[in-house]
């Protein structure tokens, strides 16, 4: 029996399980807090602390990482969402750690592909969008049922799809992007400058639930702008269905909101919208399929 060390990199948590090859189910689970640090010693620590445990029983490790994963190495379009952190030797650094072969990914491509290949056999997906709100956005995408990673890690990168040319500076440098009009991040910031004190996305979204109208209305416009980018993405790529993941996608009423404002487009403009299955552990358990694959043939 093969075991994979898979970890999974995000804005606000890093998660490392250990997976059963065979089963593709997870055996042991922990997670810590993202390091906010700029150093990368502190985020090597980190990564170090974290994985230790867990790596006298398995035989690879599978990284699921945000960023453009790019030979190994991570980059941060929005370094942000990261402490800061960019052009850092990911794999080289996980590989000392473990002493183990280390594969990487993106997070989104991966848990793409879990929520792709957990999709019953007889549903006819061809073209599929995963999508995650949460501290940012990502996507992953599947199309004539092949994952698409691109030949420098870009393929998926949809948070940064600008849907409002007149709306903020987005970390990468553009105006206007989704990641910086819908994710959680941002649903905080706009609740800060609108109750006039700090506030994250999920106390913005909290106070929506129990019927504040205005944080409300901040919830309906991220997932209006969602609905915006699914309609564009589907009469681009002819998507036939699009999975929805993410602490904030995944949030009450949340796919309904996206599915209201869909509904009001034309119906070549609606694809399928479900909610992720595999919850918040879809990247751990989609690069340890992936990468299980390729461990199989060395």
């Amino acid at each position: 029996m093969s075991v994979c060390l898979a970890v999974d990199i995000g804005g606000t948590k890093i998660a490392a399980a250990l997976v059963d090859s065979a089963t593709n189910h997870i055996v042991d689970r922990h997670q810590i807090v993202t390091p906010k640090s700029q150093q990368p010693a502190v985020f090597s620590a980190a990564l170090a602390s974290l994985l230790t445990p867990f790596i006298a029983p398995a035989d690879f490790v599978a990284i699921a990482s945000t960023g453009i994963i790019n030979n190994g190495i991570l980059t941060a379009l929005n370094p942000a969402n990261l402490g800061g952190l960019n052009r850092f030797e990911l794999v080289d650094e996980i590989q000392h750690i473990t002493k183990l072969p280390t594969y990487a990914m993106n997070d989104a491509q991966a848990a793409a592909w879990y929520e792709f290949i957990s999709l019953t056999p007889n549903n006819n997906t061809h073209n599929m969008l995963f999508i995650t709100i949460s501290t940012g956005i990502g996507g992953g995408l599947v199309l004539n049922q092949q994952l698409q990673t691109g030949a420098r890690g870009i393929s998926g990168h949809i948070g940064h799809t600008v849907v409002d040319a007149n709306g903020p500076v987005c970390g990468c440098g553009r105006q206007g992007c989704i990641e910086k009009v819908a994710s959680g991040t941002a649903i905080g910031e706009l609740g800060t400058a609108l109750f006039k004190r700090p506030c994250t996305g999920q106390e913005v979204y909290q106070l929506a639930l129990e019927g504040n109208s205005e944080a409300l209305n901040i919830i309906h416009s991220s997932a209006a702008a969602v609905a915006e980018l699914i309609a564009n993405l589907t009469i681009s790529l002819d998507l036939d269905t699009v999975v929805i993941g993410g602490s904030v996608g995944l949030a009450p009423h949340y796919c309904e909101y996206i599915q209201q404002y869909l509904n009001e487009k034309p119906e070549l403009y609606r694809p399928r919208i479900i909610p992720a299955k595999s919850g918040g552990d879809a990247g751990l358990l989609g690069a340890a399929h992936w990468f299980a694959r390729q461990e199989s043939h060395t």
